[in-house]
């Protein structure tokens, strides 16, 4: 087989003018823009024209030298993450750089939202982050809270482009922005650099409902992208979905662009889940070619197990064990990095004392 047809039909989703004016004014209800009403109208003008014309990305540039179709114009906000991505990757290769650990927070729950008080998850970042410090490594911490309680920090959803065909999903992700949709600041473009310059990504992430929160899922998808994806963009002159299968169906390599890198993965529950959480992020991260740091490394347990939430924090104060296999899973992470990058093989785990042995 060397073509393939692009099915359709679907319902449609354009607006009319009215609907699209409706939806975009709700962001302006407090009553402080009550005096811009004329302003807003003619914002509100703009918007509907980028709307109505598609202007996904209204900044381009040639793609130049390197690409396959040097003339395609690619957005400049792409054009920017690449460019952070290629800088990552040099500082990640560069032998006589600080090597980095990832350390991520995958809790929505923060002091500074809805709930008033901090994560359990967020203080073992914190005690693992003093452990990779003082073996030497540069700690990058990504708080994934801040998309709940910080202005402007958004992981717009992944729209699974690797379902049509694999070289549709550009790495880096070229889904976002979409201007004309509203589909802004997204961070991602943020994101992707810090995994690219990690020697080890340390997850660290509470069940919610047998699963991880919202905002590590959402980064999650959207590494898709990290592992296949296709870095030249004009390869399918942006989003031309049969000029993508037609490129697959020849014959697509699959690049792994996060491989090799070690992790780590602590997950924590109150009830349930834990378990299972945990092998999924693993098996996850195993697909994308990343290696396991070893059995200390891969971390689930319990806090406060089937205890009230309201002294979870008390418990976690109490549970002396848990702390140390967090700083364990920590210890193991930067003894793989340290193996790797000296060529040698060895246990990541050697010398670690267990303070739960069975």
């Amino acid at each position: 087989m060397t073509d393939a047809d692009v099915r359709k039909g679907m319902p449609p989703v354009k607006l009319s003018r009215e609907e699209f004016e409706r939806r975009y004014k709700r962001q302006f209800v407090d009553p402080a823009f009550a005096p811009l009403g004329r302003e807003l109208d003619t914002i509100t003008a703009a918007a509907w024209d980028a709307y109505s014309h598609s202007r996904k990305a209204p900044l381009t540039r040639k793609a130049g030298p390197g690409f396959s179709d040097p003339d395609y114009d690619l957005a400049v906000d792409w054009l920017d993450a690449r460019a952070k991505i290629l800088e990552a990757q040099r500082r990640h290769d560069d032998a006589d750089e600080t090597p980095r650990i990832l350390l991520i927070n995958g809790s929505t729950r923060s002091e500074h939202t809805c709930p008033g008080e901090m994560s359990k998850t967020w203080r073992l970042v914190k005690l693992a982050e003093p452990v990779l410090v003082e073996m030497g490594f540069a700690v990058d911490i990504l708080d994934l809270s801040r998309l709940a309680s910080e202005f402007g920090k958004t992981i717009h959803p992944c729209k699974t482009c690797v379902g049509t065909a694999m070289p549709l999903c550009h790495w880096p992700c070229s889904c976002y922005p979409n201007y004309s949709l509203g589909q802004t600041g997204d961070w991602m473009n943020e994101i992707y650099p810090l995994w690219v310059a990690a020697h080890g990504i340390l997850i660290v992430a509470p069940v919610n409902w047998y699963h991880v929160p919202t905002g590590l899922k959402a980064m999650m998808d959207r590494m898709v992208c990290a592992d296949g994806g296709n870095p030249d963009p004009t390869a399918t002159h942006g989003k031309n979905a049969a000029e993508a299968k037609a490129l697959e169906l020849k014959g697509w390599s699959y690049p792994r662009h996060l491989a090799g890198r070690h992790f780590g993965v602590v997950v924590h529950g109150d009830a349930v889940g834990a378990a299972g959480v945990r092998r999924a992020l693993s098996d996850w991260l195993t697909d994308m070619q990343l290696i396991s740091a070893g059995r200390y490394a891969e971390l689930d347990g319990y806090v406060g197990y089937r205890e009230p939430y309201a002294t979870s924090h008390r418990d976690l104060d109490e549970d002396s064990e848990f702390q140390h296999e967090v700083q364990n899973a920590a210890r193991a992470l930067g003894n793989a990095v340290r193996l790797a990058r000296s060529g040698r093989f060895g246990d990541p785990g050697a010398g670690l004392v267990d303070p739960k042995p069975k």
